[in-house]
């Protein structure tokens, strides 16, 4: 097998003038098949796309295109607009993934925003398999106000090979549109929606009749959706990823359908009325495959629920796991979970008024099984604004506690010494103290089903770490005992 060779390319794009932005990707590789842009203007996007309407050409002058194998496409820009998605659509016939992501600064005119005509003018080489077009809440609340139902017919029309879709801040587009992507697109495997507001119940009554077999599907903000509409989704049996997250209506009845779902393994409900009995029904055969759950802001469960999905009689694949702003959970459900010796790696339990000392100390003593470090497998770690963390448990955050620990978030203001002192014990530890999210994708991409974690290797922790594994102090056999 030939080796080949990556190449990454960093560059900041205001330095360069407007008209020359695509004189410069003019000198880019013709073999380059992917490319994602951070942000940039949507008006530079159609310039390095149109190379032949730059200053100073003659409109006889024509010359190749502009990076013509490129077969993905990732750009952030100011806003999304009919010109810029006509420009992309014909400039790059083998474009098979295209994802815009816009944040308005303020609310769009006509001229600079996307609409049915736009919609229309995608895909003219019906190569297209992933599309996402969202508009970031970022700035100000803004939506794609100038696409309706008939846009979205427009574009179901030309993409029925589409395997992935991802919609957000479409304001106007009702059932009617949405129904006739999933009716037109029977590849159709990944759905996400955001900030559907006119998204209904009714969008997904027949989805049982159709060839479609989901497996990932995103419903955030789409505060309309009841049970009823989780149980008619539940029908495609292969999902193996589901966000509802602020989907406020959804309750047990929507994680009784869940329950059936022996493939799943990734669940978001935050913001949802579930209770700790529901929780108890993803026992039956969900839990068992679950690789990251998500029940921050559930607000009626309690310790229960830790007891209803830990028991520790088998073996669970769990990685990641939310409790965050649960007013109800306290140390006892913590406790539970340190001996259920779930491999857990990424633990978030931010604005918890209950979470306190002994939860740390539990985490610090939890293993996995028999032959592994105490705390050894947490990688991240949310304590921001627990209300019951006090100096004592910043003991138990220094070494040899948590070795693999690289993500710590803790409330800075009224601790910031010994904050520093903490980030000077452990120079590979990253540890936010402002209440920022930790380990945060900017794309936001929870359909990634990877767990791999690339971060540093601390070769002096680790050498210290070998050296006394063997060796555990009074205080980790004093926190030992409260797992008895």
């Amino acid at each position: 097998m030939q080796g080949f060779e990556a190449l990454m390319l960093m560059f900041d794009i205001s330095i360069f003038l407007r008209h020359n932005f695509a004189r410069v990707w003019a000198l880019a590789s013709s073999k380059l098949t992917s490319l994602e842009i951070g942000y940039t203007s949507s008006v530079m996007v159609t310039e390095l796309l149109s190379p032949n309407l730059g200053p100073g050409l003659s409109p006889n002058n024509i010359q190749a295109p502009i990076l013509p194998s490129i077969q993905k496409l990732c750009l952030q820009v100011d806003y999304i607009t009919d010109t810029m998605v006509s420009t992309i659509s014909q400039g790059l016939s083998l474009l098979t993934h295209l994802d815009l992501r816009d944040a308005p600064l303020i609310e769009p005119r006509i001229t600079f925003d996307l609409t049915n005509c736009g919609l229309q003018e995608l895909n003219p080489h019906g190569k297209l398999k992933h599309l996402s077009l969202v508009r970031s809440q970022e700035f100000i609340f803004t939506y794609f106000k100038r696409v309706n139902d008939l846009g979205i017919l427009l574009m179901a029309d030309k993409c029925t090979k589409m395997e992935s879709v991802c919609l957000g801040g479409f304001c106007r587009v009702t059932d009617t549109g949405f129904k006739t992507l999933l009716h037109s697109c029977s590849n159709l495997c990944k759905l996400r929606v955001s900030h559907g507001t006119q998204l209904t119940d009714l969008v997904f009554h027949d989805i049982a009749a159709t060839s479609l077999s989901l497996t990932h599907v995103r419903l955030r903000w789409c505060h309309l959706l009841t049970n009823n509409a989780i149980r008619n989704l539940a029908s495609n049996t292969a999902l193996k990823a589901l966000d509802l997250r602020a989907c406020r209506s959804l309750g047990d009845e929507a994680l009784q359908a869940i329950s059936f779902l022996s493939q799943l393994k990734i669940l978001l409900l935050d913001g949802s009325s579930i209770t700790d009995v529901g929780m108890s029904y993803l026992r039956r055969r969900v839990i068992g495959s679950l690789v990251s759950l998500s029940v921050r802001g559930c607000k009626r469960l309690t310790d229960r629920c830790i007891f209803a999905l830990f028991d520790g009689t088998s073996k669970l694949q769990l990685q990641e796991l939310d409790l965050s702003n649960l007013p109800n959970l306290s140390d006892n459900g913590i406790l539970a979970l340190a001996k259920s010796r779930v491999p857990i790696s990424k633990l978030r339990m931010r604005q918890c008024p209950l979470i306190g000392d002994t939860s740390i100390m539990a985490l610090a003593s939890m293993q996995v099984d028999d032959n592994s470090w105490y705390g050894s497998n947490l990688r991240l770690l949310d304590l921001y604004n627990c209300g019951g963390i006090t100096n004592l448990a910043f003991r138990w955050l220094k070494k040899p506690y948590f070795p693999r620990l690289r993500w710590l978030g803790v409330t800075g203001c009224a601790n910031r010494d010994i904050v520093d002192a903490l980030a000077r014990n452990r120079p590979y530890l990253n540890v936010a103290w402002h209440g920022e999210e930790l380990a945060v994708d900017q794309w936001d991409n929870s359909d990634g089903l990877s767990m791999h974690d690339h971060d540093e290797v601390d070769e002096l922790e680790q050498w210290l770490m070998e050296g006394e594994f063997g060796i555990i102090d009074e205080e980790m056999g004093d926190a030992a005992e409260l797992m008895d």
